[in-house]
């Protein structure tokens, strides 16, 4: 599959600064998943196309558990998106990833429960997640987080919680237990279903904090410790955006090529083919339509 499209999902802080990237077209699109987040704005940065979506909608009106990830990813393959960068405020798991610092990561843990995690209700399908991420896309977004500012890590494991409520310290402990080093509330089920949609699919990580399992500073009391937070997330928001202005240019260039992530159903759809309707390969054309 050529590259057609840069897809942006913005995170906490990201989300609402992602009309710094490109001003365009705004599109309302309706989806067999209901309605996305909010407007899809496409338009070009450096003469790249790119399409362009806050996660929690304009004004941050989702919750984490809330977020319409099946129309939002439903809606920027519709809109010709081949390849996608995703933002994502975290807490960090362990001493040497600092707030204000980037992570790019390479696996995932979902400890979600309350969303729908596959398009495929109608029929099985299996899609292969050891690496949830585009080898491709990690390395552009290592690339040009490096000429940044800001210390980068390459690679990491991202515990994704239900939330809303933040971890309890036990919690907390645990997942370093397992050897994680990010806790977020976002990335899943999103990176499994863009899978299900053959994009290819990175992340760029933004620690605001020692999530609970670092104690606090004694003298920061709670309304000081979020303006902390709320600071390290506007740092950290404007290192990710210089990073995304240089990774597009370099995913139009070098994601020309042919990659696993764009066959991800080749051999995911189990289900005999004679026996998925015409109405649902209708429905789903945008995600199952070349294969029949």
């Amino acid at each position: 599959m050529a590259f057609r499209r840069v897809g942006i999902i913005g995170g906490s802080g990201l989300g609402q600064a992602l009309g710094q990237l490109t001003h365009g077209k705004e599109h309302s699109v309706d989806t067999p998943f209901g309605t996305p987040s909010g407007p899809v704005v496409t338009g070009e940065l450096g003469g790249v196309p790119i399409a362009l979506l806050p996660r929690h909608g304009p004004g941050h009106v989702h919750s984490p558990t809330h977020v319409p990830y099946r129309a939002n990813l439903f809606a920027l393959k519709t809109l010709g998106v081949t390849h996608l960068l995703c933002s994502t405020a975290v807490g960090s798991l362990r001493e040497e990833i600092a707030p204000r610092d980037l992570v790019v990561p390479d696996q995932l843990i979902d400890k979600t429960f309350r969303r729908e995690s596959t398009f495929f209700d109608e029929f099985a399908v299996h899609a292969e997640l050891a690496n949830p991420f585009c080898s491709t896309l990690r390395g552009i977004l290592l690339e040009c987080a490096r000429t940044t500012k800001a210390k980068v890590h390459d690679g990491g494991t991202l515990v994704v919680m239900e939330g809303p409520q933040f971890s309890t310290r036990a919690e907390s402990e645990l997942h370093r237990s397992w050897g994680a080093h990010l806790i977020g509330m976002t990335a899943m089920p999103e990176a499994k279903l863009a899978r299900e949609a053959e994009f290819c699919c990175a992340y760029l990580s933004l620690p605001t904090d020692y999530d609970c399992w670092r104690p606090h500073p004694a003298k920061l009391d709670q309304h000081e410790l979020l303006k902390e937070i709320v600071g390290n997330l506007e740092a950290a928001t404007a290192l990710a955006l210089e990073t995304l202005r240089k990774a597009v240019a370099l995913v139009a260039e070098r994601g020309t090529g042919d990659c696993s992530c764009q066959h991800a159903l080749d051999l995911g759809v189990w289900t005999d083919k004679s026996k998925i309707s015409a109405e649902t390969r209708a429905k789903l054309a945008p995600l199952i339509g070349r294969l029949f």
